[in-house]
């Protein structure tokens, strides 16, 4: 047990940012070029930790509390979502709750921290991640209950570790809407092709990208750490949930979700490849999609 909480702690700190290293040289490739080196986003992490940073004289405390908070809360949900093992390290009755309160949390810290700058351009992000988070978070909702009434257990671990292939065929259909809508709002809640596009600083596009535009140096580093974290624990529930294999064997069963997220950030890479970002006006009615899908999973799981 030690053993396996030693490992799911380290993967949750170290490997996050390769994901982020992949979808780039997956984008490199697809588009001809040999890309940056896989470890690049650690470098670049590296190199901002190492710089000094700059404070408007219009901000206090909480400017510089947002990345912080949001780390820590994404940090502590990651401990909530099994990896390899069948146990998270901590679980419990009605976490599925929690880990939807520390996302939110999360997001609220950095709206608040990007409206503590006072620019107009922050406000505009803030509300637009203010708006489609209406619209991402009952998509999240819904699968989780729709996994609930499969498993019969209100814990993440009782609802992801203990799935088996078996299941998925006996209810491919409604898990399938569900890893379609949990696609989408990884997509979204990680500011990906094609609702961002965390390489541009184009304001009048952006949603999340513009709400750290005034942050630089470590707290920036933190906040590019941060989001890599977030990727890794959403891509974990979607790959519980496409991949339900345990063989028993521990070692083995690290090396399958170790690969599985390798797996998962080169679709995401293939995607951002094929398709272009959406106009602003066009995001309401993905995530809704997103929304509509997982919903009508939870139905087909309550007929």
């Amino acid at each position: 047990m030690v053993t396996n909480v030693f490992i799911h702690a380290m993967l949750a700190i170290l490997l996050p940012p390769l994901l982020i290293g992949v979808i780039a040289r997956t984008k490199a490739l697809c588009a001809g070029r040999s890309g940056a080196p896989l470890l690049q986003p650690y470098y670049d992490i590296a190199r901002l930790w190492n710089k000094g940073s700059v404070f408007s004289s219009t901000t206090t405390w909480v400017f510089r509390a947002g990345p912080l908070v949001s780390l820590a809360v994404v940090l502590t949900a990651a401990l909530l979502i099994p990896f390899g093992a069948p146990q998270a390290p901590f679980s419990f009755r009605g976490d599925m709750l929690l880990f939807l309160y520390l996302f939110a949390l999360a997001r609220f810290f950095t709206i608040i921290a990007a409206l503590d700058t006072g620019s107009s351009f922050e406000g505009m992000g803030s509300a637009r991640e203010a708006t489609f988070a209406c619209l991402a978070e009952p998509a999240l909702l819904f699968s989780f209950l729709a996994l609930a009434k499969l498993s019969g257990s209100f814990s993440l671990t009782g609802m992801l570790a203990h799935r088996s292939v078996v299941n998925l065929i006996n209810d491919g259909a409604p898990l399938l809407m569900l890893l379609g809508g949990l696609y989408v709002i990884i997509l979204a809640e990680n500011c990906r092709i094609p609702f961002d596009d965390p390489n541009t600083h184009l304001e009048l596009t952006m949603i999340h990208e513009v709400m750290v535009l005034d942050h630089s140096g470590p707290l920036f580093g933190i906040i590019l750490y941060g989001a890599a974290v977030k990727l890794f624990v959403l891509g974990a529930l979607l790959i519980h949930i496409a991949f339900p294999i345990s063989s028993g064997y521990q070692v083995l069963d690290w090396g399958v979700f170790v690969c599985s997220q390798l797996l998962l950030a080169i679709t995401i890479g293939l995607t951002e490849s094929l398709m272009a970002r959406l106009r602003l006006v066009k995001i309401p009615y993905l995530l809704a999609v997103a929304t509509i899908l997982t919903a009508f999973g939870l139905l087909l799981v309550l007929r």
